[in-house]
């Protein structure tokens, strides 16, 4: 007989959403429950539920304290969360991501190299072998975080972030991979950009990632980036969808 899971950690996060914590670490298994809930959530709304957003390790779930109360969508999200996972998808979906690795494309690729005690081709090789899975999509729209990332790649954030980073960059930072849209700051290690928009506001689907998806990526030089990356401005999808 399978034990049950154990249940997951009702906090509030002000007074109108729950967060639903399944664990203190980044860890798959964490991952794979927040996945599973908010399916579940979608399969069989709870009324009163205006929104959900899946973490690494914890779903937030936005509510109308109006139609229902705290302690009864806590029960109800615990039970639903103790209940048989709700079925994944028939398909899941597999992105490759084209990413132009080094030079102004990817400043800190060989410091990162010389930190690991790696070439900066062995970084690549790595990089690009990994199977990542997008945990989450936050901080700014379409920032994918990635779970998936080679131990050997993994290292400490930047002491001191830099105040802004290109739109299209592909990071580490930790034990996390990343692709960022938009230009921000960050505090992660720049390894190449990408030519793929996760976030485009006019373009159908406005958001390409979702999490739960499958992510690898693949070299491109600078001649491939620049056409791509015109594409990509008028709209194109230059990811490659392996499966659906």
């Amino acid at each position: 007989m399978v034990a049950p899971l154990p249940p997951p950690r009702i906090l509030p996060s002000g007074d109108a959403a729950i967060t639903v914590e399944f664990g203190r670490e980044i860890d798959q298994r964490a991952s794979e429950r927040v996945l599973q809930l908010d399916r579940a959530l979608a399969a069989a709304p709870i009324a009163g539920v205006t929104e959900t957003v899946p973490t690494y390790r914890s779903l937030l779930v936005h509510y109308d304290p109006e139609q229902i109360s705290f302690d009864v969508l806590g029960e109800q999200l615990i039970a639903l969360a103790q209940a048989d996972a709700a079925p994944a998808p028939a398909s899941i979906r597999h992105w490759r991501i084209p990413v132009c690795y080094g030079g102004e494309y990817g400043v800190d690729l060989e410091d990162v190299a010389t930190s690991l005690g790696l070439s900066a081709d062995e970084v690549v090789r790595r990089h690009v072998a990994g199977d990542y899975r997008v945990a989450m999509i936050g901080f700014t729209p379409g920032w994918s975080y990635l779970s998936g990332l080679d131990p050997a790649l993994t290292m400490p954030r930047r002491q001191s972030p830099r105040l802004l980073t290109p739109a299209g960059t592909i990071s580490i930072g930790g034990v996390q991979a990343g692709v960022q849209c938009l230009p921000g700051p960050s505090g992660w290690h720049l390894l190449g950009r990408t030519p793929v928009r996760t976030y485009q506001l006019h373009r159908e689907p406005i958001f390409l990632l979702d999490p739960g998806d499958v992510v690898n990526f693949f070299a491109i030089d600078d001649k491939q980036f620049a056409e791509q990356d015109a594409a990509a401005e008028q709209g194109a999808v230059v990811a490659e969808l392996v499966a659906s």
